[in-house]
């Protein structure tokens, strides 16, 4: 039997210095041709983007300048603060309230702005309680008379509420309907017709997170904001044909008088700022929020913070887990109120 003898051990074949060095050249040519490519995609890309935003800002300054806006709720907090930047921007303003005094406050301060490189337009007031539809038709006439027409209505006005469902009385839900609901839907039904016959408008109405979900305590005034979400949703629909546009604005907390001015079981003020709406966003910032959905045309808008957020799709997607969650809401604030 012959030794057994190891197999040739196997010899790399080792590569050449001119081949080696000409798979570097060729490594590093296709690098420096992807790099050219990649460069001058990144700038066209930037500036694309860059013209886009750039077309965007002016077709909104041409949108709002010299346009007539009409505001309810106009002497405070985000309808205030709407004013200025609708002033700002140039558009002819139509400021609505209760109060005549603080709204012509209102104008003094607008008048006092300083003035930017648009043409800004001397504001008008017009006083009527929007829970009121009587008053509200006889307004919207008296404003079509003044301005001729009104080519952006923005449904601010609102109060809110506090109390649980077993002791509110039917005629506080009422008050809050009345208010948040039908004063927006009279007033919008009263523009309507002259805006189809300019096929021209734009409706924007300022509803609520809680138009979308609903927490404890809270009862009457979600209710009043889910109406309002489904009454403009439908609208914007309808209005298609004739090129009014419709937009829903859904804010979370605000830092305004709303809590404060709340309606409580009984119908007597709250009276309270309460925590969350006093770490809320402030109005300003809303306002710069309504002002670019307006005109940049959307549909609608959220402006709320992560949590709210992930409350509205959590209520859609998992609504077991958000009925339980609310639940538990409902439980830790009725501990808290009674320690």
């Amino acid at each position: 039997m012959p030794p057994l003898v190891p197999p040739p051990a196997t010899i790399s074949p080792q590569r050449s210095p001119v081949t080696t060095r000409r798979k570097q050249i060729y490594k590093g040519k296709t690098m420096d041709i992807t790099s050219m490519a990649i460069i001058p995609l990144l700038l066209g890309s930037l500036g694309l983007f860059g013209l886009y935003r750039l077309l965007q800002r002016l077709r909104t300054r041409a949108y709002l300048q010299d346009a007539v806006v009409l505001i309810t709720g106009a002497t405070s907090g985000l309808g205030k603060e709407c004013a200025k930047v609708f002033y700002a921007a140039g558009s002819q303003l139509v400021l609505c309230g209760r109060d005549r005094e603080r709204l012509q406050d209102v104008v003094r301060e607008l008048a006092s702005m300083a003035k930017k490189t648009v043409k800004t337009h001397k504001p008008h007031a017009v006083t009527f309680d929007l829970s009121d539809t009587e008053a509200v038709a006889s307004a919207v006439g008296e404003i079509l008379k003044c301005v001729g027409h009104v080519d952006i209505l923005i449904n601010n006005a609102g109060i809110s509420y506090r109390g649980t469902i077993l002791d509110t009385e039917v005629d506080v839900d009422r008050t809050l309907m009345e208010t948040n609901y039908f004063g927006p839907v009279a007033l919008t039904k009263a523009l309507l017709p002259s805006m189809i016959k300019k096929r021209s408008g734009h409706i924007v109405v300022i509803s609520s997170v809680q138009g979308r979900i609903s927490i404890p305590f809270r009862s009457a005034y979600a209710a009043s904001k889910h109406a309002t979400q489904a009454f403009f949703d439908c609208l914007r629909a309808e209005m298609q044909q004739y090129e009014i546009e419709v937009t829903v604005v859904s804010p979370g907390y605000i830092q305004t008088n709303l809590s404060l001015n709340a309606v409580t079981a009984n119908g007597s003020r709250y009276g309270v700022m309460d925590k969350n709406t006093a770490e809320g966003r402030t109005p300003e910032d809303v306002a710069k929020v309504v002002l670019k959905a307006v005109g940049e045309k959307k549909k609608e808008v959220l402006v709320a913070g992560l949590l709210p957020t992930f409350a509205v799709y959590l209520r859609t997607l998992a609504p077991k887990l958000f009925f339980t969650l609310m639940a538990a809401r409902a439980k830790k604030e009725r501990k808290t109120k009674e320690s």
